[in-house]
């Protein structure tokens, strides 16, 4: 059973910076890929961010040279360095992690609040 806990949301004022963490109760660097997602009230969850075994980072359009995605092997845990916070930015964020080499694992945290306020 993989578990992930986000942590570091909260409440910040638009142009602010706030640092998520997930923490995994597996290897990360065994996951193909590690994700931070969110999902504001009333829209489908996104893709925010994501990181791969082979440490190969990419981010959605929207938060492109705001957000930044990172790890920390040796804590199994991922990052998003989130700077220049825009209300539109409002979400719960979560965690994913897709599979460990030939096994699906399709988990999910339990989600970190971002309020970011105008």
């Amino acid at each position: 059973q993989v578990r992930l806990v986000e942590s570091g949301g909260g409440l910040v004022q638009a142009g602010g910076s706030l640092r998520l963490s997930c923490a995994a109760s597996i290897n990360i660097l065994s996951v193909n890929t590690m994700g931070w997602y969110r999902q504001a009230p009333g829209m489908q969850r996104e893709l925010v961010a994501f990181i791969t075994s082979g440490g190969t980072t990419n981010s959605a359009d929207s938060v492109k040279g705001r957000f930044t995605i990172s790890r920390d092997n040796a804590k199994n845990t991922v990052y998003l360095q989130m700077n220049s916070l825009k209300p539109e930015d409002t979400a719960v964020y979560y965690c994913h992690a897709d599979r460990i080499r030939g096994v699906n694992l399709n988990s999910w945290g339990q989600g970190t609040q971002v309020t970011v306020s105008s």
